[in-house]
């Protein structure tokens, strides 16, 4: 099987089975207004990046590859994107219906910091930014490059207004003395702990 199959493969069952799983979740008792700046520049970034990741934009932009990692390479960062994936998927199993797609406050909520989210604060957007870097050096294209770093800045800004919300509806103190603890995005690397705006 060629390596852009088994992507195409990793990435169509995680959008499938990540969609079909949307259904088991507990009762939303708040929902975030989601008109603010950052949700649209959330959304703009995964779009804009998800075209230019997509395996078709390379023979579209006519690009020709960076570097070449072979198809053992290929297969390794094959790998690589599903672990991303798998990691993403144990995050969200962790979570159990607080899981939600948009920014609420689900029915019970609470701070969750065991399990991968001991490591970091948001574990499924670091599954997903590792396939997506993997997916990325993989193509080796700029485009593919560029599509991977907006994705990943789209869910950095997402990461930050969910903090916010979380913040002010379970309690600065409470939400706040986990951000301390425990990194963002990065196991083990601190980017800063200042208050969420």
């Amino acid at each position: 099987m060629r390596p852009g199959t088994v992507f195409g493969i990793i990435w169509i069952g995680w959008v499938v089975s990540w969609i079909a799983a949307a259904f088991w979740s507990a009762r939303v008792e708040k929902r975030r207004r989601a008109t603010t700046w950052d949700m649209w520049a959330y959304r703009l970034a995964t779009l804009a990046g998800a075209l230019l990741l997509w395996h078709s934009a390379r023979r579209f932009l006519h690009e020709t590859r960076l570097w070449h990692v072979g198809y053992a390479g290929a297969y390794a960062l094959a790998g690589l994107t599903l672990l991303g994936i798998l990691f993403a998927w144990w995050a969200r199993i962790y979570l159990g219906p607080l899981w939600s797609g948009s920014i609420t406050l689900k029915q019970d909520h609470r701070v969750v910091d065991t399990g991968p989210y001991a490591w970091v604060r948001h574990p499924i957007y670091t599954g997903l930014i590792v396939a997506l870097v993997a997916t990325a050096a993989a193509q080796a294209t700029v485009s593919g490059c560029a599509g991977a770093a907006l994705i990943a800045y789209g869910l950095w800004l997402k990461a930050r207004a969910e903090e916010r919300f979380l913040s002010a509806e379970l309690g600065a103190e409470a939400y706040g003395a986990y951000r301390r603890r425990v990194p963002m995005l990065v196991p083990g690397i601190r980017f800063g702990v200042s208050a969420p705006r």
